[in-house]
C-alpha cells in the first residue's frame, strides 16, 4: 500500500464524457452531484481521441485536451465550478496503447514511424518487432481484401506524399512517390494487408486482439514524459486531482510504472483496473491506493447468490440446454476450450512473436537448446492456457513465491500434453524466461546491461523482452478467453458473469465478506469500489434482479416450461435454413437479460430509459453475446440467418407478448429483488475503501453491455430536491419520504437515492469514520436465520446492517427471534428515517425483525 499524498476522496462519481455528453454539460451537472455528497467527479479520458469516439481509451494525441469536449479551457471551466461546489476532478489515464485511427495523421507520432521507419525520433514509441518479418516493415492490416483485389482502389497523391486508400490516409516516404506502384508499396516501411492477416502476421503489440490500437512502450523514460506531459501539468495547475489508470496489465513493468507516475504527481490518489482472481491479491510494491474495485464488486454480488438454489439453477439450465461440457457443460473445461482457441487463433502473432525469441535465447545457449519452434510453441500455449491469474509479474519480490508456484504448476500441466517427455524440456526454458530468469537460473532482470556485454547484452535483452510479452500475452488471453468468450458460454446465471467474477462459484458467504473487508481496511483502505462501470456487462440493479433467481431456481425452470415451444429460438425456422437448428443456449441467455433488464411484454422502459425500447436494448445485447461467443456465428465470420433469427425471436419473446410470465414472476420477486437492489448499495457505499458511483446509479439504474451502458448520462435533480425536501421522490412503496421521514411513500428508485445521500453525505460529513485511520468490525446476527444478516461498525459509529437471500429467508419463516446485539456506546440513530426513526441502546440485542421493520437494510449512526 502506497498512502496517497493528497487527501483522498470520499467516493468519486463517474461521468463517461463524450461529443453528446461534453464537459459544458458535466458543469451543468455539478450542483446535482455536489449535493448527492460525492467529493470528486470521476471523469474518463480527456485527451484527444479518434473523432466521434463515445469513450475516449482511443487517444491520439496526449499533448492536447479532447477538442469534443471542450478543450482544455472547458476542462479548467470544469474544474472550476467544480471547485466551487467543494468538487474535485479524478482523471481516466490511457498509458498502455493509442489509436491507429483511420487518417493515421491524427496520430502523429505514429504518422511518422509509418513515414521514417525505425530511424524516426517516435520509433521507440510503439512496441514493433521490426525484425517480424514483412522485410523490416510494419504491417498494417487495414485492407478490405487481398492486396492483389484492393490495389485499384489505392491511390498516389505526390503533392501532399500520401497513399490514400478510400478515406484511409498513409504517408509515402521520402523519394517514393513517383515510383511504379508495386516498388512504392515495396518501398515504404509498412506493408499495407487484408484484415485477416492481423491473427497471424501482426508485428506490433495492440491491446488485446484490437488492431486498432498499438501498445506504447511506456516504460521508455522519454515515451512517459511525452505522453503524460499534459496531464501532469494540468495535476501541478491544480485542475486535476487524482487518477484512473487504464488496463496497467497490458504494461510491461507495471510497478516500474506506478512507481514514475506516483513521483511524477506526488503521490496523488490513484487506483488501477488491476482485476484480481480468486485469492489473487494486489503487488504490494505498487505505487497506488489499490484497484478500481472490481474485487469489491464480486464480494458483493456473491452475498446475494444462494449456493445451492445456484446448483440447482444449473442442474435445470443443463436440462434446458443439454450443452457439451466444453460448450457451456462445465465452468473450467469452457474455459480451458475458450483459451486453446484464443491463444491459437485469436493470439497467434502473439504467440508467434514470443516463438521468436524463445528460439534465438535458446541458439545461444547449447545447455537449453535445441528446442524446435513447433515444441516451443506448444509449450508457450499450454503454460499459457493454465494460468489462473491475469498475468505473472517477472522482477517483481513482492509477487516471486505466488508467481514461482503458479508457474511451476502451470509447467507441470504443461509437460503433460507432450508424448516425448525430452521434447517438453521446451517447457522448462518458457517457464524460466516467464519468470525472468536467466540462463543460469538466477534473475535476469537486474538491470540493463552496457554495450560492451556484447552477446550476454543481446541475451539479457530477449530475456527481459520475453517475460515482458510474456506477461501480455497472458493478461490478453485471459481477457478475450474468460469475460469476452466463456462468459457467453456460460450463461447458467448472468450476475455472476461479470468482471472478476467466477461463474463457477457465484456465491460466496459472510465469512468470506467480512475477511475481504478486513484484509482492505488494513492493506488498501483508499482503494477503489464499484458495483456498476462503462464496462460491466450488465449493471449492478439487472444484477440484482438476476440473483434472485439462485433463490428461486424451480420457479424459473416453471416459468420457462409454461412457455412451451415459444420457449426455445427456433434458429431453423423454415424461412431462415442457413441459421442452423435451434438454441436453447440463447433463449437461456435471452429471457435472464429480458428480466434482468426489466423490460415488460409490451416493451415498456424501465427507469432511466425511454418507454418503448426494451426490444431495442435486449437485442443488440443479445447479438453481441452470440458473436462473442462464438459458436454459431462471430464478428469475423458472421451467420447473418442465423443473427437474423435470434433477433426475431428476441422481438417476438423475451421483449414480445410471450415474456407475459417475466413480468409476473418480477412481480412475485419485486420485494426480494429490492432487498437486492438496496443491500448490495448500502455495503457499497459503507464497506472499506472508496466508492465510485457510476453516472444514474443514485436510482435504480438497468442497462446492459456496451453501448448500452455508455449512453449520454440523464441526471433527476428534481427527485434529489424534493427528497430534501421532504416530498415524495417516486411512486407508491413499502418506505416513507425525504430523509427526515416526513412526505409520501418512495418507490425503489426513491428508497436507493435516499439511502445513497444517507450514506454519501455521511462519508463526506465524517471521513475519518471511513478512511484510514477507521476501523471495520463484523458483527454478527444471533438466532436461526442468522447467515440472513451481514453487519458490520465502522469506526465504531456506523453500523451497517442487510438482509441477504430475502426469499429463502421468506420461505423458512422470515426472521423468528434472531437478533443483533447492537455495539457499544449510544444511542444508535437511524440514519434512513432522520428525525422519525428510532434511538436505540448500544449493546443491547435487538431483534431483526424489528430492526429491519421498514427496510430489508439499515444505516445506524452513533454521533
Amino acid at each position: 500500500m502506497t498512502e496517497p499524498s493528497s487527501v483522498s476522496p470520499t467516493a468519486t462519481y463517474r461521468l463517461q464524457l463524450q461529443p453528446d455528453f461534453p464537459f459544458s454539460a458535466a458543469e451543468r451537472a455539478v450542483p446535482h452531484l455536489a449535493a448527492l455528497g460525492v467529493s470528486h467527479l470521476h471523469l474518463s479520458p480527456v485527451l484527444e481521441a479518434v473523432p466521434g469516439s463515445t469513450h475516449g481509451y482511443d487517444v491520439v494525441d496526449h499533448t492536447e485536451v479532447r477538442a469534443e469536449l471542450g478543450g482544455e479551457p472547458g476542462l479548467r471551466a470544469l474544474a472550476a465550478t467544480a471547485r466551487a461546489h467543494g468538487l474535485g476532478l479524478v482523471v481516466d489515464i490511457v498509458p498502455n496503447h493509442m489509436a491507429v485511427p483511420g487518417p493515421v495523421s491524427l496520430n502523429t507520432p505514429l504518422w511518422e514511424v509509418l513515414r521514417d521507419g525505425p530511424a524516426s525520433r517516435y520509433a521507440r514509441w510503439f512496441d514493433v518487432d521490426w525484425d517480424g518479418g514483412h522485410d523490416g516493415r510494419l504491417l498494417l492490416p487495414v485492407l478490405g481484401g487481398r492486396i492483389g483485389d484492393e490495389a485499384r482502389h489505392l491511390r498516389v497523391d505526390p503533392e501532399d506524399g500520401v497513399l490514400r486508400y478510400h478515406d484511409k490516409v498513409f504517408p509515402l516516404r521520402a523519394g517514393t512517390a513517383e515510383l511504379p506502384l508495386p516498388d512504392l508499396l515495396e518501398a515504404q516501411w509498412y506493408r499495407l494487408a487484408w484484415w485477416r492477416l492481423a491473427r497471424t502476421e501482426l508485428n506490433y503489440r495492440r491491446f488485446f486482439t484490437i488492431s486498432d490500437l498499438i501498445g506504447v512502450r511506456v516504460e521508455e523514460p522519454e515515451v512517459f514524459e511525452a505522453t503524460h506531459g499534459t496531464v501532469l501539468r494540468l495535476i501541478r495547475e491544480g485542475v486535476i486531482d487524482g487518477l484512473r489508470v487504464d488496463h496497467p496489465d497490458g504494461l510491461a513493468d507495471p510497478a516500474g510504472y506506478l512507481a514514475r507516475l506516483g513521483e511524477a504527481t506526488g503521490g496523488r490518489w490513484t487506483v488501477v483496473e488491476k482485476i484480481l482472481t480468486g485469492e489473487e491479491r494486489l503487488p504490494g510494491s505498487w505505487a497506488c491506493a489499490g484497484t478500481t474495485g472490481y474485487d469489491a464488486l464480486r464480494h458483493i454480488d456473491g452475498l446475494f447468490v444462494c449456493p445451492q438454489g445456484a446448483g440447482r439453477l444449473f442442474s435445470h439450465y443443463r436440462d434446458f440446454v443439454t450443452p457439451l461440457a466444453d460448450e457451456g457443460g462445465d465452468w473450467e473445461e469452457t474455459v480451458r476450450r475458450a483459451a486453446y482457441e484464443v491463444v491459437s487463433h485469436d493470439l497467434a502473432a502473439e504467440v508467434e512473436r514470443l516463438v521468436r525469441t524463445a528460439a534465438r535465447i535458446s541458439a545461444r545457449d547449447p545447455r537449453p537448446g535445441d528446442h524446435a519452434p513447433w515444441a516451443l510453441r506448444q509449450a508457450l500455449r499450454e503454460v499459457l492456457v493454465r494460468l489462473p491469474v491475469y498475468r505473472p509479474y517477472a522482477g517483481d519480490a513482492s509477487r516471486a513465491v505466488q508467481d514461482a508456484a503458479m508457474l511451476g504448476r502451470a509447467a507441470a500441466g504443461a509437460r503433460t500434453a507432450f508424448r516425448v517427455p525430452e521434447e517438453a524440456r521446451a517447457v522448462d526454458l518458457v517457464h524460466d524466461l516467464a519468470l525472468g530468469l536467466g540462463a543460469d537460473g538466477d534473475a535476469a532482470l537486474g538491470g540493463a546491461p552496457g554495450p560492451a556485454d556484447g552477446g550476454d547484452r543481446a541475451d539479457r535483452l530477449d530475456r527481459a523482452d520475453f517475460a515482458a510479452r510474456f506477461a501480455q500475452t497472458a493478461s490478453a488471453l485471459h481477457a478475450k478467453s474468460v469475460e469476452d468468450t466463456a462468459f457467453y458460454r456460460y450463461p447458467v446465471l448472468l450476475s455472476a458473469c461479470e468482471v472478476g467474477g467466477d461463474p463457477g462459484e457465484p456465491a460466496l458467504g459472510p465469512e468470506a465478506f467480512h475477511a475481504y473487508g478486513a484484509r482492505i481496511q488494513r492493506d488498501w483502505p483508499a482503494t477503489g469500489t464499484v458495483l456498476s462501470t462503462h464496462d460491466t456487462k450488465r449493471s449492478a440493479d439487472v444484477r440484482a434482479r438476476i440473483a434472485v433467481l439462485s433463490e428461486c431456481p424451480d420457479r424459473w425452470r416453471d416459468v420457462l416450461a409454461g412457455m412451451g415451444e415459444d420457449a426455445v429460438c427456433g434458429a431453423g425456422a423454415a424461412l431462415l435454413p442457413g441459421a442452423g437448428p435451434a438454441d436453447p443456449m440463447v433463449s437461456w441467455l435471452a429471457w435472464q437479460t429480458a428480466f434482468g433488464l426489466g423490460a415488460p411484454a409490451d416493451g415498456s422502459a424501465t427507469v432511466g430509459a425511454p418507454r418503448g425500447d426494451g426490444w431495442g436494448r435486449v437485442a443488440p445485447s443479445v447479438l453481441k453475446a452470440v458473436r462473442e461467443a462464438g459458436l454459431r456465428t462471430s464478428w469475423t465470420e458472421p451467420n447473418a440467418e442465423y443473427e437474423e433469427a435470434v433477433t426475431e425471436f428476441v422481438r417476438t419473446g423475451p421483449c414480445g407478448p410471450a415474456a407475459a410470465p417475466l413480468a409476473a414472476l418480477a412481480a412475485q420477486l419485486a420485494p426480494h429483488i429490492r432487498a437486492n437492489v438496496l443491500g448490495a448499495a448500502l455495503l457499497h457505499l459503507t464497506m472499506p475503501g472508496v466508492p465510485d458511483l457510476y453516472q444514474g446509479t443514485e436510482l435504480t439504474y438497468a442497462a446492459l453491455v456496451d453501448p448500452d451502458n455508455r449512453r449520454p448520462a440523464a441526471f433527476r435533480p428534481e427527485l434529489l430536491a424534493a427528497l430534501d425536501g421532504g416530498a415524495d421522490a417516486g411512486g407508491d412503496g413499502p418506505a416513507d419520504g425525504g430523509p427526515d421521514g416526513g412526505g409520501a411513500p418512495l418507490d425503489l428508485a426513491g428508497e436507493k437515492l435516499r439511502l445513497t445521500v444517507a450514506a454519501l453525505r455521511l462519508r463526506r460529513a465524517r471521513p475519518e469514520w471511513f478512511g484510514a485511520a477507521g476501523s471495520y468490525t463484523p458483527v454478527y446476527a444471533e438466532g436461526p436465520a442468522a447467515e440472513h444478516c451481514v453487519a458490520f461498525c465502522r469506526t465504531g459509529r456506523v453500523l451497517t446492517v442487510v438482509t441477504r437471500l430475502s426469499l429463502r429467508l421468506v420461505e423458512t419463516g422470515g426472521w423468528w427471534d434472531t437478533g443483533l446485539r447492537m455495539p457499544p456506546g449510544g444511542p444508535w440513530r437511524d440514519a434512513l428515517a432522520g428525525r422519525t426513526g428510532r434511538e436505540l441502546p448500544g449493546g443491547e440485542v435487538v431483534g431483526l425483525s424489528e430492526l429491519l421493520s421498514r427496510s430489508p437494510v439499515g444505516l445506524f449512526v452513533r454521533e
